[in-house]
């Protein structure tokens, strides 16, 4: 972990502040919080919070959380499939400290399970002592892989994971108008409609956004994602009545940059800090028509014998979007009883394949996007169980206008009031209400058709015509959206 990094994702400093901290360490020596600290960067209070904010590292077998003999089975099972040799190896592979690595091994060779077999330098260097099984390891090796072949980092406890859910909760970050205007800008959006998203991010329940098609829903949902700026420390996998869940996903899961932010001085020491977690960004999982029942459950591996996090207890702590709501494989009644108790109780309950059920803290923002009506979708009960219940609607002429305008010259076009009142003649004659999409789609296609003939960007009356002519489906006898050509 990188505590320069730390510092800028929480907003304490600048990669800037960062830069000159270490500058200053160059000179001065010490840690780069202390340099942080001269500099009147930060705190040295703020410092301490964020160092304790990760979680440690065990300095124990017991300490893990973990049962020991689950810990020994990961050990054997690397060295009887990935032929390690190395008690170093073993530890970066199963990201635990040296201390309880020893332990573990101890444990084994006094199982008759391990044996020394050579040391390179005569035993002077511990990462050089080569380690086989013994057969009596083997054995035990094989034995453990028929009930499990899961092998790699080594997992934390449920009690662990469920304490750290509740301490790194969505609300614990404030979510100010100002974090939320810089988030939107680039973009044209009502006032009133910013307004009322303010509290719904920060409440922490779910969201309902909901309107015709192309007005910006899952845009909006995108950026509230996104707008959260606090690390959190999701694990590897987790240990649950001795089956093994893995959580952390590199395709979900944004690393807090762990690279130096300059020159390699700003690395917090590793010793302190437990590598079975890892420090990432608050997670955005979207999905959309291909969501079903099955994808909000615990995925066994039949022939691996472990599990795989469902897609929403991988949004813990962030925001969980169901886009197209209504559209999905599975019928919209279904997925929302499937919801009814974590939205109430703020728990969820994952099944094991043995009958077992784990409790798991339900601490995510679920947004609902739709563009259908709400009242076809769901019924006054659940209705009340969101909270916020946000509608987007068709952009009035003067919003679309600056929308078009600002997008119009981004890509080197100049909308005059003859082409923006040819193409809102246009979609009127078409019955077509504006939507913000619409801009975006038409520019487009214009400058396709100026690199097709080779001229420089420029609308024409005959490129907004085709332009709107691709944005509808007509009627065999309809006329060109009531425009004539010039």
């Amino acid at each position: 972990m990188n505590i320069g990094s730390e510092l800028v994702a929480k907003g304490l400093a600048s990669p800037k502040d960062i830069d000159r901290a270490i500058n200053h360490q160059r000179t001065t020596g010490g840690r780069i919080g202390d340099s942080l600290v001269a500099l009147g960067v930060v705190a040295k209070e703020q410092i301490d919070e964020v160092l304790s904010d990760a979680p440690q590292a065990p300095t124990t077998v017991a300490g893990t959380g973990v049962d020991a003999a689950l810990l020994l089975e990961l050990v054997v099972k690397g060295m009887y499939t990935e032929n390690i040799e190395t008690a170093s190896h073993l530890s970066r592979v199963l990201k635990l400290s040296s201390t309880v690595m020893d332990q573990i091994l101890k444990s084994a060779t006094d199982r008759k399970l391990v044996e020394t077999l050579a040391s390179a330098a005569g035993g002077n260097a511990r990462s050089e002592i080569r380690l086989t099984l013994t057969r009596a390891g083997r054995e035990w090796a094989a034995d453990a892989l028929s009930r499990g072949q899961y092998f790699g980092p080594a997992p934390v406890s449920l009690k662990d994971w469920q304490e750290r859910i509740r301490r790194q909760r969505i609300t614990n970050e404030i979510v100010s108008r100002e974090k939320l205007v810089a988030a939107f800008s680039g973009f044209v959006i009502p006032d009133r409609f910013l307004n009322r998203l303010g509290p719904a991010v920060n409440s922490g329940n779910a969201i309902l956004i909901y309107g015709p098609a192309g007005n910006g829903k899952t845009t909006i949902a995108e950026i509230v994602g996104k707008v959260f700026e606090n690390t959190i420390y999701v694990p590897h996998c987790v240990e649950i009545n001795g089956e093994i869940m893995k959580v952390f996903d590199p395709t979900v899961h944004r690393v807090v940059d762990e690279a130096p932010v300059n020159a390699g001085l700003s690395s917090l020491r590793r010793s302190h800090v437990d590598p079975r977690w890892v420090a990432c960004h608050r997670p955005m999982v979207v999905t959309g028509g291909e969501l079903t029942i099955e994808m909000l459950d615990l995925k066994y591996n039949p022939i691996a014998k472990f599990y795989e996090a469902p897609l929403h207890i991988k949004a813990l702590n962030g925001t969980f979007l169901i886009d197209d709501f209504g559209r999905q494989r599975a019928k919209p009644e279904d997925i929302l009883n499937r919801w009814i108790v974590p939205l109430n109780s703020r728990v969820d309950y994952l099944t094991l394949h043995t009958g077992k059920t784990a409790m798991i803290p339900f601490d995510e923002i679920v947004i609902f996007s739709t563009n259908l009506h709400p009242n076809d979708l769901m019924d006054p009960a659940f209705q009340r169980r969101i909270s916020y219940k946000l509608e987007t609607v068709e952009p009035p002429e003067d919003l679309f206008r600056k929308v078009f305008t600002n997008m119009a010259t981004k890509n080197g076009l100049e909308l005059t009031a003859e082409i923006f009142g040819r193409v809102v003649q246009g979609l009127r004659a078409n019955n077509a209400p504006l939507a913000y999409f619409q801009p975006k789609f038409i520019i487009e296609q214009v400058l396709a058709s100026c690199k097709f003939e080779n001229v420089p960007p420029k609308f024409t009356n005959d490129n907004i015509d085709d332009a709107l002519a691709n944005l509808f489906v007509k009627s065999a006898d309809s006329k060109m959206f009531g425009v004539k050509r010039s």
